[in-house]
């Protein structure tokens, strides 16, 4: 293909002469067989003519008009008329796809409604149909999808009236599976009941929500459910630093000592580290639990195991939950049973490496597309815009 027709970016089409500054006017054929609409013949013969004219995607900062000269053809076959039709534009449109593909990327980009329809000669209400339909018709492409292998359920806050949404997301592909209103059983019962393919899940990623267990185990019983690394590490932590708060009330006002005890010991400096250590001396019974929770981390921590080095890890898991409900803090009992509960969750952590940070930078981006809108108030538009870009 000539250099000047991959300037049009449409298939089957010629320049023949280009005219005019801004709009600039394209001449252009089409150089493809033609076939009947109706009943796919070649047999056809040319009735009369007639000069289209479409708008096109900008070159550069001006306007294009491509002018093009169709054909009312007859069809010897099935004996029918029919005006000549040409891909990349849709039946009684005045405007290329590709043009309406601009639009929608640019509006999407920032750039608003009055500023679009004044540079590109257009409507206000002719943008926002478009963006409208661009949405609709790429949400029928992903519409009828299966449930995929790898799942990641978490939740995310929508809006004061209407609560909170659960984000299905697809892990391996990276990908936004769907959003749903609510987070409760009650909530997301009829979505489950009717999801296609939720038998060939194979694997669930959630935090620790006894909520989402129980939907998981109700609607995909296939699946094995798996807790977020993340979550699991965060809430050893919260429960230690509520246990050393509770040994030494005074902590809460040494924001130095918090931040080196919070920190991994492999990014604090040598300063921290003395300092860390001084403290440790003043206060012993910290000092232990401290070094108990860099244990269970370090155990937790662990990855790409196979099933004989897990079945290994498994014991000294179970034996450290054993030693925290045997302790004489609260915070530490409660935390045990946690893991007790979770067990069979986090220790498929040690096979599974997928994880939801995926889900969770997923409702980062959904939160810049809540901001750019500047909200939402029905749930089905804020549904469809997320179905669309983050999938």
């Amino acid at each position: 293909m000539p250099i000047k027709n991959v300037i049009l970016n449409l298939p089957g089409f010629t320049i023949k002469k280009m005219t005019g500054f801004n709009p600039v006017v394209i001449d252009v054929s089409y150089n493809r067989k033609v076939r009947c609409m109706h009943c796919n013949n070649k047999k056809l013969r040319k009735k009369s003519s007639f000069i289209r004219q479409v708008k096109h995607e900008s070159i550069g900062l001006r306007q294009t008009v491509l002018r093009i000269k169709a054909y009312k053809f007859y069809c010897n076959n099935c004996q029918r008329y029919f005006n000549q039709r040409f891909p990349g534009i849709l039946k009684y449109q005045r405007v290329t796809e590709k043009l309406r593909k601009q639009v929608f990327h640019q509006h999407t980009q920032g750039v608003c409604q009055k500023d679009l329809a004044h540079d590109l000669m257009l409507g206000k209400s002719t943008v926002e149909r478009w963006y409208q339909q661009y949405y609709l018709r790429k949400n029928q492409y992903i519409k009828q999808r299966d449930c995929p292998q790898l799942l990641g359920i978490d939740e995310h806050f929508f809006s004061k009236k209407h609560g909170y949404a659960t984000t299905l997301c697809d892990l391996r592909k990276h990908k936004v599976f769907d959003v749903v209103k609510g987070r409760s059983a009650n909530d997301l019962d009829n979505y489950l009941k009717e999801l296609p393919g939720k038998g060939h899940v194979k694997v669930i990623c959630m935090d620790l929500s006894s909520t989402y267990r129980s939907i998981a185990r109700k609607y995909f019983p296939n699946a094995k459910i798996v807790a977020d690394r993340f979550h699991v590490i965060r809430l050893i932590n919260h429960f230690c630093l509520q246990t050393y708060q509770s040994i030494d009330p005074a902590m809460k006002h040494q924001r130095g000592i918090l931040a080196s005890l919070r920190t991994n010991p492999q990014n604090l400096t040598l300063k921290q580290l003395v300092k860390r250590d001084l403290y440790f001396k003043q206060q012993p019974a910290i000092h232990a639990i401290y070094l108990f929770k860099q244990r269970l981390h370090r155990l937790l921590m662990k990855k790409h195991r196979t099933a004989r080095q897990c079945a290994r890890l498994i014991p000294m898991f179970l034996a450290m939950i054993k030693q925290l409900k045997q302790t004489a803090f609260n915070q530490l009992i409660t935390l045990g049973k946690t893991l007790y509960n979770w067990r069979d969750e986090i220790a498929r952590m040690w096979r599974f490496t997928k994880n939801n940070s995926i889900t969770e930078g997923f409702h980062r981006k959904m939160k810049l597309i809540q901001r750019r809108a500047y909200g939402f108030k029905n749930f089905d538009n804020y549904r469809l815009r997320v179905r669309v870009l983050c999938a």
